[in-house]
């Protein structure tokens, strides 16, 4: 990055604060529409039950785990490859 010029580098951040914006946005859209279609399933009421509640802390929390270490076996790997390459 220090190749770049001031402007580019400010150009490359914002790319890059896009970028994760776009990927925060997919997360949560995926979370959201995940865990309602696999715990709400009662459509009589504008309230979720108790049990609907339950459902999706736990499901929010299992994907928010899941995803986590997902980031975490991304950076292993890529940390990895680059002490590979390194030698």
């Amino acid at each position: 990055m220090d190749a770049l010029n001031a402007k580019e580098q400010q150009e490359f951040q914002k790319l890059v604060e896009q970028k994760q914006m776009k990927d925060f946005m997919r997360l949560y859209s995926n979370l959201v529409e995940r865990c309602f279609m696999d715990c709400v399933n009662d459509f009589t009421s504008s309230k979720l039950t108790n049990k609907e509640q339950s459902c999706i802390m736990k499901c929010s929390e299992k994907f928010l785990k899941h995803s986590e270490r997902v980031g975490q076996r991304f950076q292993e790997q890529n940390a990895a490859m680059g002490q590979g390459l390194g030698r």
